[in-house]
C-alpha cells in the first residue's frame, strides 16, 4: 500500500503560509532596522555662523530703518460727481513717492505727480492713509507741497543736507514706490552734477544731480539721500529708452527745494525777486579758486543793467563783476545768492558789493521780478 503524501494537505498549506509570513515579517523588521539605523548615524550638514555684517551693509540697512518713517506713499486722485445719484465718485489716477517736511503735515513730492488731480492720499510708513490737501506748487522746478492733518505724532521730518558741495562719486540712496512697491531701497552713486532737464512749464531745471540708483515709475517725488541719510535731492525723472531704469536718473537738488518750499508753505505761491543776470555755475569758480559768484551775463533792461553791473566780455576776454556781498551779507554760491534774495520782495533795493578787476565797488539795485530760472 502506497505512503499518502499530504503535501497538499490543508495543514501542510497552512504550515508554508506561516513560514511565508514569517519571513516577511523578518524582512521589513531588518529593512526598518536599516532605515533607522541610517537615519542615527547620518550627519547633518552643519549651520554656518554668518558673524558680523559688513560694515557697508549694517551702515545702509540703519539708514533704512532711520529714514524710511519719513518717506510717504502718494495716490493722485480724480473725483467727479454721479448726477444719477448725487455721491461722488473717486478712482485713483496715479500713484508716487513723497516725504516728510515738517511736524505740521506738510509732504514734499513732484508737481507732475498731483498734476490734474481733484484729490490727495497719503499712506504714512506704518500703511495710515491720510487725505491731503494741495498748498501750492512750483511747476518751473516741479515741486509740490501736500498738507495732511491728524497722525502728527507719526510724522517724522526728514534730514535736511545740501546739494552745492556734492561730488560725483558719492554714494546716494533713493526710497520710494516704484511699481507700487512702497519702502523700496535702491542705492547706487552720483553719476553727474550741474545736469539740465525740462520741466512741466517747458522752463529748464537746472543744477540736477545725476544718479545711477534705480529709479522706476513710482519713484518720482521721493527722496535721494547721502550716506548720512540727509535729504539732497527729489527723484524726478529718469532718461530711458524703455520706461524702465537704465541707469540714469534725475533729481531736483535740495538747495532748489529749500528755496521753494518754504514760500509754498507761507504763501501757496513762489514769487521771485531778482537781479537780472546769468551767473557761472559754481564748480567753474571754484576750479578758478575765485571767492563768490561770478556774473556770465547782464541782461537788457534789468535791474543789474539799470545798476552798471556787468557780465563777461568775451570779445575782449574781461570778466564780469564777482558779487562778494548782498546787504553785507557774504555770497559764496549760487544757493547763498538766491537765499539773499528771497529775504527780498519786488521792489526793495539791496546794496551788492562786487569785485570788478582789482578793484571793490558797492551798487543799489531795486530788484525786479524774474523768470523761475533765473536770479
Amino acid at each position: 500500500m502506497q505512503p499518502r503524501d499530504d503535501s497538499d494537505s490543508p495543514s501542510s498549506r497552512a504550515r508554508s503560509g506561516v513560514s511565508v509570513n514569517g519571513s516577511l515579517v523578518m524582512m521589513l523588521a531588518i529593512l526598518v532596522l536599516v532605515l533607522v539605523y541610517r537615519d542615527f548615524t547620518r550627519q547633518e550638514r552643519p549651520i554656518v555662523a554668518r558673524g558680523d555684517l559688513a560694515a557697508d551693509e549694517a551702515a545702509t540697512i540703519e539708514l533704512f530703518k532711520r529714514i524710511a518713517p519719513s518717506v510717504v506713499h502718494v495716490d493722485n486722485v480724480a473725483r467727479k460727481l454721479d448726477l444719477s445719484n448725487h455721491n461722488v465718485l473717486e478712482w485713483r489716477q496715479g500713484s508716487a513717492s513723497g516725504f516728510v517736511w515738517d511736524s505740521d503735515g506738510h509732504v514734499v513730492t513732484n508737481f507732475h505727480v498731483i498734476q490734474g488731480a481733484s484729490g490727495a492720499w497719503v499712506t504714512l510708513a506704518d500703511n495710515t492713509r491720510l487725505e491731503a490737501k494741495l498748498v501750492g506748487y512750483d511747476e518751473s522746478k516741479d515741486v509740490a507741497v501736500l498738507k495732511v492733518d491728524g497722525a502728527t505724532d507719526k510724522l517724522k521730518p526728514i534730514p535736511l543736507g545740501t546739494s552745492f558741495d556734492l561730488q560725483v562719486g558719492q554714494k546716494v540712496f533713493a526710497i520710494g514706490s516704484p511699481f507700487e512697491l512702497d519702502q523700496t531701497l535702491t542705492t547706487g552713486i552720483i553719476g553727474g552734477l550741474g545736469r539740465e532737464i525740462e520741466s512741466l512749464s517747458g522752463r529748464p531745471i537746472q543744477g540736477v544731480i545725476q544718479t545711477d540708483a534705480a529709479i522706476n515709475p513710482g519713484n518720482s517725488g521721493g527722496p535721494l539721500l547721502d550716506s548720512a541719510g540727509r535729504l539732497i535731492g527729489i527723484t524726478t525723472a529718469i532718461k530711458s529708452p524703455s520706461g524702465g531704469s537704465v541707469g540714469i536718473g534725475f533729481a531736483v537738488p535740495v538747495d532748489t527745494v529749500q528755496r521753494v518750499v518754504p514760500q509754498l508753505i507761507s504763501t501757496g505761491t513762489v514769487k521771485r525777486s531778482g537781479l537780472g543776470i546769468r551767473t557761472l555755475d559754481d564748480r567753474i569758480t571754484s576750479r578758478q579758486q575765485l571767492r563768490g559768484i561770478v556774473i556770465d551775463q547782464v541782461f537788457p533792461n534789468s535791474a543789474a543793467e539799470k545798476a552798471g553791473l556787468r557780465g563777461i566780455d568775451r570779445e575782449k576776454q574781461v570778466l564780469g563783476d564777482i558779487i562778494l556781498e548782498i546787504d553785507g551779507h557774504e555770497v559764496r554760491t549760487q544757493n547763498d545768492l538766491y537765499r539773499s534774495l528771497d529775504l527780498h520782495d519786488v521792489g526793495e533795493t539791496v546794496r551788492i558789493t562786487v569785485l570788478r578787476g582789482e578793484k571793490t565797488l558797492e551798487v543799489t539795485v531795486t530788484l525786479q521780478a524774474v523768470p523761475t530760472v533765473a536770479p
